[in-house]
């Protein structure tokens, strides 16, 4: 029986009462458009989920009501927890039960998108603590106050910090790029960004102020291995060679990054490898065995191995969905240009 196809983004939004729509809407709409081969709305390569905590319909700040489609449960397989909130009645005194699913996600490494004022809920949880996270203007001096152990900016439209990724606001449409560059690769990511007449240049540049392109893990040896791994994706080094460049042992560098990323180095090269792979796949026409070649593996044959396992479909399925979403582009394109000639005939 074949494997089917897991989808390369899958995001599980939590609604708290009074949530801010638009930050909101700009992610999901971004995931919508780079969810599909054309422009049917399907959720197949992106899908999400609307949960409360409640399981009851939640009213945003504007009055809409969204009813969940999807009984609260952090751990469905999920790339990523969105948690949005928006007015701070319900962002300063979350309950008990929230705290707790959303402490149990962080430590089974789920990574948590905290929207708006939902950074305040992270706060409580103690998910912040020793971080860095991006916050509204407006509510810096309360945040700094509350959370002295939390390093805030607001001047950056997210951040990026050991699995914890802070958005203050506004339309989340410069994270969206981010994340479907990360998961899907850089031709769905322009889709998106084209048709919701985003400037490409300005949501790299925006992406880049972030600095949300790397996790940030608090032990600097962690963090010199994974610069390490990053700079000899193509090699054949050893776990021993990343140890000795960092001044320690293997079996010391394997504690370090189990307590650090919950996974091991090895395991955490590999996935760097991949995704390696993958971006290469998507924005090259290079052949996939000197793509294997320059991700460091072996043969093509362990490259193709890992990554259906990993990704549910082969790199050269892949490539071709991603060739898929180029031709609907173009297509479009030509479409939007004959209306013009024709017009002006």
């Amino acid at each position: 029986m074949e494997q089917a196809i897991k989808p390369d983004l899958r995001v599980g939004f939590v609604l708290i009462e009074q949530f801010t729509l638009a930050p909101v809407a700009g992610l999901v709409e971004s995931l919508r458009f780079a969810a599909d081969e054309s422009f049917r709305s399907l959720q197949i390569y992106c899908q999400w989920d609307w949960m409360t905590l409640d399981n009851q319909a939640v009213t945003a700040s504007c009055g809409m009501q969204v009813v969940p489609t999807q009984n609260f449960n952090l751990f469905n397989d999920y790339d990523y927890i969105v948690l949005a909130s928006g007015l701070l009645g319900p962002a300063r005194h979350p309950k008990p039960e929230l705290l707790q699913a959303l402490q149990a996600a962080y430590a089974a490494n789920i990574p948590i998108i905290a929207l708006d004022s939902a950074c305040f809920i992270l706060g409580v949880a103690g998910l912040l603590d020793g971080k860095q996270c991006a916050i509204h203007f407006t509510t810096i001096a309360e945040f700094k106050a509350l959370f002295p152990q939390v390093q805030v900016f607001s001047d950056r439209m997210y951040v990026n910090d050991h699995n914890i990724i802070t958005c203050p606001g506004g339309t989340a449409i410069d994270l969206a790029a981010f994340l479907i560059r990360q998961h899907c690769g850089e031709k769905r990511a322009k889709k998106s960004l084209e048709y919701l007449l985003v400037d490409e240049d300005e949501s790299v540049n925006s992406a880049t102020a972030a600095m949300g392109d790397a996790p940030i893990y608090a032990n600097k040896m962690v963090l010199k291995a994974i610069a390490y791994m990053q700079a000899n994706l193509d090699s054949h080094a050893q776990l021993k060679d990343v140890a000795e460049h960092i001044g320690t042992y293997p079996r010391h560098l394997h504690r370090l990054f189990v307590l650090n990323t919950q996974e091991t180095p090895a395991g955490y090269w590999r996935k760097l490898r991949l995704e390696h792979g993958r971006r290469l796949l998507a924005n090259t026409n290079a052949y996939i065995t000197n793509i294997a070649i320059e991700c460091g593996f072996a043969d093509v044959s362990h490259f193709i191995l890992w990554f259906r396992k990993v990704y549910g479909e082969t790199p050269r399925a892949y490539r071709k969905r991603g060739q898929k979403a180029d031709h609907f582009l173009s297509a479009a394109h030509d479409e939007d240009h004959s209306a013009v000639v024709n017009k002006a005939d």
